[in-house]
């Protein structure tokens, strides 16, 4: 049986028994019974970093793409093409070029994707004021309400939306639609790149009862695997067991599952999502052990978690140094400051403090530092125990003004010139 839906080329609404848009003849045709009803989206940019690239230099729109670099980093993200070899994210830069030889590989850029991010924040916060941003390229929005407003449905407020992003951003998203956050996700997953994609109330019990536990949104590899031991292949499955059989034997996680396999989300799309930390870390093409080099490598880092700090007009209370063994043991190390802050100078420190307490001799392959329990950004304050940080507070806004003002290199400190 046929439904109504909206041409996606010229987004005429189509009847439900036109078998081509009346006005541009196109059968590309977003389609559902339920489509006219719903109200919570989910849209995730496609290969984001990579498409943000290929934008930016045509010559690459038929080449596979890497986001990353450095021969131990690894795969920030990848084109749809890359991951026709086999290439994912998270994947181990060498594994990355064995899989695609060919690839590509570029550096993130990554103040750049940010930018672009949030002007596609912003087109989406023009449709309705509750979009919850998961990343800087996807998030859920609530149009439940806005049909008045726009004169339009919400599912072709999206449609519209989608081809805006395309047309001013030059990358493409996919635009999940159903009742709840949980599906709205999910639906987005089906139909990528460029998709637009529906789940209506009356399909998803069907639906869900299909779905491997391991597609499951918020389901990681190991939790997967133990469900899968206890014979809990697919939702269905986990249907077939109590609530409280589930909560018993897997907690909290057992609960939200079994809820979730009912297609029960209760979760409202909330505009402002509180960030816990702010943070930046590099891997190293060889094990470092001097602890002068690491500390080279360790301020640029400050500097990027710093900048994202005072974008945001955030301050933490807690510092971080995050360290990575040769043997892949993870060391971190935390300090709660005796006020908040948000300057490189205040968390290089502190990190370099923490660092010197580490033995003599360990090689690491990663570093990393940030900003943690955040709360608004108040001023500088002096400390009687570092008469001199009300200076280099002074010198670091005025750093920071110049770099404003003249670019991003006008005016870099001593130690930032002892990197690689």
């Amino acid at each position: 049986m046929s439904a109504p839906g909206y041409c996606r080329a010229c987004l005429t609404p189509v009847e439900a028994d036109d078998a081509a848009c009346p006005s541009c003849r196109s059968r590309n045709i977003a389609r559902h019974a339920e489509m006219n009803a719903l109200g919570i989206a989910h849209i995730d940019c496609d290969a984001f970093y990579a498409a943000v690239e290929k934008r930016d230099d045509p010559s690459l729109e038929d080449q596979p793409v890497i986001i990353g670099g450095g021969r131990r980093g690894v795969v920030s993200t990848c084109c749809y093409v890359a991951r026709l070899y086999g290439v994912r994210s998270a994947m181990p830069m060498f594994k990355a070029r064995k899989a695609c030889p060919d690839a590509v590989v570029i550096k993130p850029r990554m103040a750049l994707y940010v930018e672009e991010g949030r002007r596609i924040r912003a087109m989406m916060q023009d449709v309705t004021p509750l979009v919850e941003p998961l990343s800087i390229d996807e998030a859920f929005l609530d149009l439940t309400g806005t049909e008045r407003l726009h004169g339009a449905p919400p599912a072709l407020t999206l449609l519209r939306l989608q081809r805006r992003i395309h047309e001013q951003v030059g990358v493409t998203v996919s635009v999940g639609l159903s009742f709840n956050k949980f599906l709205a996700k999910t639906a987005s997953d089906l139909d990528k790149p460029h998709g637009f994609s529906v789940i209506g109330k009356a399909e998803a019990p069907e639906f869900l009862g299909a779905l491997k536990v391991g597609a499951v949104f918020g389901v990681g590899p190991a939790f997967a695997k133990k469900l899968e031991a206890d014979n809990l292949r697919t939702l269905a499955d986990v249907r077939k067991r109590s609530d409280s059989d589930l909560a018993r034997r897997y907690g909290e996680s057992g609960l939200r599952l079994a809820q979730i396999a009912r297609g029960e989300d209760n979760r409202a799309v909330k505009p402002e999502r509180e960030r816990k930390s702010v943070s930046a870390e590099t891997t190293f093409e060889d094990d470092v052990s001097d602890k002068q080099a690491l500390k080279d490598r360790l301020w640029p880092l400050c500097v990027k978690v710093a900048d994202r700090m005072k974008a945001e007009a955030t301050a933490g209370r807690v510092v971080t140094l995050k360290l990575k063994t040769d043997r892949f043991k993870t060391v971190t190390r935390r300090r709660t400051l005796n006020q908040p802050a948000q300057l490189a100078d205040t968390l290089y420190r502190n990190c370099i403090d923490l660092l010197d307490r580490e033995p003599d001799g360990q090689r690491y392959r990663l570093i990393g530092a940030g900003y943690s329990v955040l709360e608004p950004a108040a001023g500088d304050a002096g400390d009687l125990l570092d008469p001199d940080a009300l200076k280099r507070a002074a010198a670091e806004r005025a750093m920071d003004a110049a770099r404003q003002k003249f670019g991003g290199s006008a005016v870099v400190k001593g130690r930032m010139l002892k990197r690689d």
